[in-house]
């Protein structure tokens, strides 16, 4: 039995660094036709699914990953790097001329710009067909943005068993639906994850209006369940049942990639949480292990 079983992308994270790579402010500039060398190189995996599950299992729980693999040139470079990672690719789908491949661009400072490929695919019918996914002691959600709220809400319920702890992280896209299509969907979850940019969208207000450290809106339909916001350098949040806890953020020595920094954390927090049920503790592991994501180049 897995202590975590991790919903969401697996892809293929190529990562370059140089000189060449002309910068002005925020934004790279490359000259049409232009053509630019890399001074540093790194190949790995990565995807929401991968990069808790992977995390999970750093902090000494069993894992396994739910997602699509094209059965191409990477598969094997994927499912060697899933075991060597210690994530169990039990779950993972095999799918015909399917891609999920992103290049990062770093800068020195750790910021980074992605040209990101995926085909398209669906991860509904698969995942019915797996009975032994039940073998979940907890399952983890990444945000699945292709995937509408009715399908996640359909495929969480098939998963979870009264004992069952559901993780969850909404994209943007969801965060921004009505009200009235989120009530339902918010039944099905145990603790919800998302950053600050996420949470204005849900509560419809502007980013700069929020005191994140007062509950100023309230979420009825969240009821007794568990919300967490991160805000970056700002720190994290989290809110039930009236109680409000705050996280300062764990400043790395040095920044080399940003890549992953809010899956770290996720992952940071759900271990914890698994092991402890203390919020304010499982916040202050989030930020720590996202901390130490952000000191090396890759998504996990």
């Amino acid at each position: 039995m897995y202590d975590l079983i991790s919903v969401g992308n697996i892809s293929i994270d190529l990562y370059f660094k140089g000189k060449t790579f002309t910068q002005n402010k925020d934004r790279f500039f490359l000259a049409l036709g232009g053509k630019y060398y890399a001074d540093f190189f790194h190949e790995d995996i990565g995807g929401g699914g991968v990069n808790v599950a992977v995390g999970v299992s750093k902090l000494g729980l069993r894992t396994s990953v739910f997602g699509k693999i094209g059965d191409n040139a990477y598969k094997e470079v994927i499912l060697k790097k899933l075991t060597d990672k210690k994530v169990s690719t039990e779950f993972c789908q095999l799918e015909d001329d399917y891609y999920k491949i992103s290049s990062i661009l770093l800068t020195d400072k750790g910021e980074r710009t992605v040209i990101h490929y995926e085909t398209s695919s669906h991860l509904l019918k698969e995942f019915f067909l797996h009975k032994d996914l039940k073998k979940a002691k907890n399952i983890y959600f990444s945000p699945l943005e292709h995937l509408d709220l009715k399908e996640k809400k359909k495929m969480i319920t098939y998963l979870k068993g009264d004992k069952t702890l559901t993780f969850v992280n909404l994209s943007a896209l969801d965060c921004r639906r009505p009200v009235k299509d989120l009530v339902g969907f918010f039944d099905a979850l145990d603790v919800l994850i998302i950053n600050s940019h996420e949470y204005s969208e849900l509560i419809k207000r502007t980013y700069e209006k929020i005191d994140f450290r007062k509950m100023e809106i309230k979420l009825p339909y969240l009821k007794d369940r568990i919300l967490i916001v991160t805000d970056a350098e700002k720190g994290s949040y989290g809110y039930q049942n009236g109680q409000i806890y705050f996280q300062e953020a764990v400043k790395p020595k040095k920044i080399v990639d940003t890549t992953g920094c809010g899956d770290a954390y996720t992952a940071g927090f759900i271990a914890q949480y698994i092991k402890s049920k203390n919020i304010l503790l499982s916040m202050q592991k989030g930020a720590e292990y996202s901390s130490k994501k952000l000191g090396r180049v890759g998504a996990n």
